[in-house]
């Protein structure tokens, strides 16, 4: 089957389960979900999910992207970002990400056209209502990446 990614309008929650593989807190995901696009990448079935906001000022931000564990490590989020680099690049300029200073998605980040832009300290233990580990590490501040939209 060839890949297909394709927008959902409605039941976003359906696919709870792989969101908070990326956002662990339901709450937090709520206060993104029905403001946000969401994007489905089939290969077969559900790889991975993406939310995207705008936020004003010609910038749109990646709110959460997330490939089901099993197919982890296969290109399917690098593919993603790059459907929705293009999806976004006639209207926005940047398109930003925020996430914990982790050595899982910093370097994906990176590989993906990504900067750092800046961080928000204390964003983790100031938004959760528990703490969140990545690696063995608690998360304390926000990394803000940026990517320019302009170039594609």
């Amino acid at each position: 089957m060839v890949l297909i990614i394709k927008q959902i309008i409605e039941n976003k929650k359906q696919y709870i389960n792989l969101l908070l593989l990326a956002d662990e807190q339901e709450s937090m995901i709520d206060r993104y979900l029905s403001r946000g696009k969401m994007f489905v990448l089939f290969d077969n079935d559900v790889k991975t999910i993406c939310v995207v906001t705008d936020e004003g000022n010609k910038m749109c931000e990646l709110k959460n992207i997330a490939t089901d564990p099993q197919y982890q490590g296969q290109g399917y989020g690098k593919q993603m970002i790059e459907y929705i680099c293009n999806y976004y690049s006639s209207n926005f300029n940047t398109i930003l990400v925020g996430t914990g200073d982790s050595p899982l998605t910093i370097p994906f980040y990176k590989k993906c056209g990504f900067e750092e832009s800046h961080r928000i300290k204390h964003f983790f233990i100031d938004n959760y209502d528990h703490p969140i580990i990545e690696c063995g590490k608690q998360l304390i501040d926000m990394v803000y990446l940026k990517r320019d939209l302009c170039k594609l």
